[in-house]
């Protein structure tokens, strides 16, 4: 073994130590490491097999099969299914629902006939066993495995032929022939390494369960993300009864798709009508505006609230809920100097309905459209949807997927959608074009 220094953020290797990542500029994020040399590889798993290059051309490819869930909210984040062979890595904020979701994707799989070897390395039998019942888990095809022994893991899984692998968490296991402590960035890297080969041979299905950092993030080196096929966000309040699973990496679907759930006594729910969970009751209500946003292949209606009010104190508060806090400053300087409205005294404060998260710029017309509303008192037209990018010179600029983003307003029953005047769309009826926020705001006063 030799000494090597590792970027958790980028993985970026070095032989010496820096307080600064040559790669990626963040400060502090070099540790020491321990590069691997002549390592055993002992087990029962097949290796893969030397390959040789093929002309691109002649390589024959055949459709992919996935095998469906039986939840539609799940397999859609999947990217239609799981493959057989594919890695996911799940992360959340600790208490989200992560091993709820493990123990139900066992149930399910289980019913459809697979074999499935659920590994922990931090619950005892006794506990999983708890959950279950709790979660009316009755499948026979269910193998539970309490061990931090990755290689355990491994030839339990050739031995027993099993079809889905799932490993609560990656971080507590380890390889025992190195001389590391569990969740080590060098444990980390050889022990995906090694789990994430014997995938790819045995054609085998896995799920890893990813701790995170305080910043969200999956705890960890990054280069763990880049080996894996997919990685999954598990988003939601602690105490809340809706949680959205987004796909932030995908190599078999697309990315940023979200699953909608409904955590209950009997475990995570998939919600039938996710667009009624980011609005509230009917009526009109001051600094409120409806807005439209993509997230992968769906587009969801959003409502965006709005509190304007005088500060009490020498530095107005921008509290904002659901987006970047960036995003409101730039969105107050574009009033201020578009507009001549003095906000500079005001405390403002920004929230998604229903906890969901998003950066989507479409955005931008609907938020305005809240402060505005809540600065002058005064409602915004009723069943009307505000979807459009604000320039930094007041520019109301298109967005991309325009018109399934107007279909879903339209077939929710709102009555009018305000948009770009720079948008080309084939729907004439019941849109409303715009060109800056002078115009938006001569709307809003008139209606």
């Amino acid at each position: 073994m030799a000494s090597q220094f590792f970027c958790t953020d980028c993985g970026y290797e070095t032989n010496k130590w820096s307080g600064k990542c040559p790669a990626c500029g963040s400060w502090g994020t070099i540790i020491e490491s321990t590069r691997i040399t002549g390592k055993n590889q002992s087990g029962k798993i097949p290796d893969l097999q030397q390959a040789k290059p093929e002309c691109i051309k002649d390589i024959k490819t055949t459709e992919i099969s996935r095998w469906k869930t039986g939840t539609a909210e799940f397999d859609l984040v999947l990217g239609g299914g799981i493959v057989p062979g594919m890695v996911v890595l799940i992360g959340g904020e600790p208490g989200v629902g992560k091993s709820t979701l493990m123990l139900q994707l066992s149930e399910w799989m289980g019913k459809q006939g697979k074999k499935v070897l659920y590994a922990t390395g931090e619950e005892s039998a006794e506990q999983i066993q708890l959950r279950s019942t709790r979660l009316n888990i009755s499948s026979e095809n269910i193998w539970l495995l309490c061990t931090n022994d990755a290689e355990h893991i491994l030839n339990e899984v050739a031995e027993n032929h099993s079809d889905l692998l799932i490993i609560d968490s990656i971080q507590s296991v380890s390889l025992p022939n190195l001389d590391s402590l569990p969740g080590t960035v060098t444990q980390l890297r050889e022990t995906c390494n090694r789990i994430i080969r014997c995938a790819k041979t045995m054609h085998l299905p896995v799920f890893l369960v990813g701790h995170v950092t305080k910043e969200g993030f999956v705890a960890g080196p990054k280069i763990i993300e880049h080996m894996v096929d997919t990685v999954l966000y598990f988003e939601g309040e602690l105490q809340g009864q809706y949680k959205i699973l987004r796909a932030v990496k995908n190599r078999f679907g697309p990315t940023n798709e979200i699953g909608i759930f409904e955590m209950s006594n009997i475990g995570l729910v998939e919600v039938p009508d996710p667009n009624q969970i980011f609005l509230s009751e009917s009526g009109k209500h001051n600094g409120t505006a409806i807005g439209c946003v993509m997230e992968g292949s769906r587009s969801f209606i959003v409502e965006v609230q709005a509190l304007a009010t005088n500060s009490n104190y020498g530095t107005p508060q921008r509290v904002v809920s659901g987006l970047e806090q960036k995003k409101l400053a730039i969105l107050l300087a574009i009033l201020e100097k578009n507009l001549a409205l003095y906000l500079r005294g005001s405390d403002v404060f920004i929230n998604l309905a229903g906890g969901i998260r998003s950066t989507d710029p479409g955005l931008d017309l609907a938020i305005l459209s809240a402060i505005i509303s809540s600065l002058k008192d005064k409602p915004v037209p009723e069943r009307s949807v505000f979807i459009g990018e604000v320039a930094l010179n007041g520019e109301i600029r298109p967005v991309s997927q325009i018109e399934p983003r107007i279909n879903e307003a339209l077939k929710l029953g709102y009555e009018r959608v305000i948009i770009s005047g720079h948008s080309k769309v084939r729907q004439k009826a019941k849109v409303l074009k715009l060109f800056n926020v002078r115009e938006l705001y001569a709307f809003l006063d008139k209606t």
